[in-house]
């Protein structure tokens, strides 16, 4: 009895020194992401602060400028005796603390090289620690395949285009890169550690940022559900459900709160600007209805074909000069830019079935979207899918790390550092 419990206090401090330790290596690793991915940007879209502009507005008590903006800023919308932003209300209010810090004179300019580069080390940090939704496996820390973990986790914001995306610091990236931020975070705090409020807050700023996220609201809920299944002794499906239902009534609550606060607050928000709590005003932009790719309307069945090309089969161009390779300016395969990304097909994975149909969803509404996503390196939209690619990437694969993995890895972190250098340090690319 003596050597049982002795055995048993030896195994609890060994788990919580794992833990303490995988902390650590998370921080760092995540220090080290946002180091590196600071001095390898540069932020040529930084003045395009849009949502920054509309925080300072908030600030003194408007919901869009009083004075025309300059020129650069041309998709402000002139309406009514202001001129407001086609961004959706959580988007501007993630940038209230820019905007305070600007009023308070502690910074001038926006941030967006400092933003985008602590968006991705944060983004590290979770994928990092995702990785233990997949069984025990990945509990015990000197058990753990280490090295694969860290390669899943830089291989979101190093291996993709996000990595020249977000660098570019314009508004639409920052609130693609705080999408995806929110997203894994609020994965974390279902799958990981699970806490529906901090899951539906960190969902809350995934959605408020990429408004279509709100569609995947349901599969958290079941996320949370199949957990607590899991924890119920043999029932009747039926027995088992109610019970799951009831006893996770205020899970639901704490998880949707500030989402519906959100979702309720950005309807009154447009309907006080454009008089209609659907409208967003992105075809009150100037010009945008005459823009041929809208001539359907701003989501339409007719532009599947094109958004499926963009995203799937577009190749890239050659170059005669070193580095031999070249890109459209407006979009390419995100296979051809993240040959790692071929590893979704593999067989298995805890979370298969959700993650496909979590991508599926999205995609379908990415498709339906007139514009692929103008000035981009690959398909900077299908930045929000990133996070259910990693649960299907980290769960199909085996437990340690591979040859076919490492040298995957390899081609997608090269093929985005040379479009990252083209794109962010080059005048080589050109529309």
């Amino acid at each position: 009895m003596t050597t049982e419990l002795q055995t048993v206090r030896t195994s609890h401090v060994l788990q919580h020194t794992s833990g303490r330790n995988e902390i650590w290596v998370a921080i760092g690793l995540s220090l080290l992401a946002t180091i590196a991915f600071y001095f390898s940007t540069k932020p040529t879209l930084k003045d395009l602060d849009y949502t920054v502009e509309i925080a300072s507005a908030f600030l003194r008590g408007d919901l869009g400028l009083r004075q025309k903006p300059p020129e650069w800023l041309n998709e402000m919308i002139p309406y009514g005796n202001r001129y407001y932003s086609a961004f959706p209300l959580g988007a501007v209010i993630s940038m209230l603390p820019v905007a305070l810090l600007q009023k308070a004179s502690l910074i001038h300019n926006f941030p967006a090289r400092v933003l985008a580069a602590l968006i991705a080390g944060a983004c590290v940090y979770f994928f990092f620690q995702l990785a233990k939704a997949f069984g025990p496996e990945y509990s015990n820390f000197k058990a753990n395949p280490l090295a694969r973990r860290i390669l899943l986790a830089l291989f979101p914001i190093f291996g993709t285009w996000t990595w020249c995306n977000l660098g570019m610091g314009g508004a639409w990236q920052i609130a693609l890169g705080l999408a995806l931020l929110g997203e894994i975070a609020a994965l974390y705090f279902t799958l990981v550690r699970p806490l529906p409020f901090l899951a539906g807050a960190f969902f809350a700023l995934a959605a408020g940022n990429r408004t279509e996220l709100f569609i995947t609201a349901p599969l958290f809920l079941y996320l949370f559900w199949r957990r607590s299944n899991e924890d119920v002794p043999g029932q009747s499906r039926t027995a088992r459900f109610k019970q799951t239902l009831r006893a996770n009534a205020a899970m639901v609550i704490d998880f949707l709160t500030l989402p519906v606060a959100l979702a309720l607050l950005t309807a009154a928000y447009n309907f006080a600007r454009f008089r209609s709590i659907f409208d967003f005003g992105y075809f009150h932009i100037p010009d945008v209805r005459e823009e041929p790719w809208y001539a359907h309307g701003l989501f339409s069945l007719h532009s599947i074909p094109w958004n499926m090309h963009k995203m799937l089969f577009q190749g890239f161009r050659d170059d005669p000069e070193f580095p031999f390779i070249s890109f459209d300016p407006f979009g390419c395969s995100i296979l051809l830019s993240s040959p790692f990304l071929f590893l979704l097909f593999r067989s298995g994975g805890k979370y298969k079935v959700i993650c496909w149909i979590a991508i599926g969803l999205l995609t379908f509404i990415l498709w339906c979207h007139g514009n692929p996503g103008g000035w981009q390196f690959s398909y900077r939209y299908a930045m929000i899918l990133l996070p259910w690619m990693f649960l299907l990437l980290t769960g199909n694969g085996p437990p340690k790390l591979t040859v076919t993995e490492i040298a995957l890895f390899t081609v997608s972190i090269a093929i985005n550092g040379i479009a990252t250098g083209l794109f962010l340090w080059t005048d080589k690319i050109q529309p």
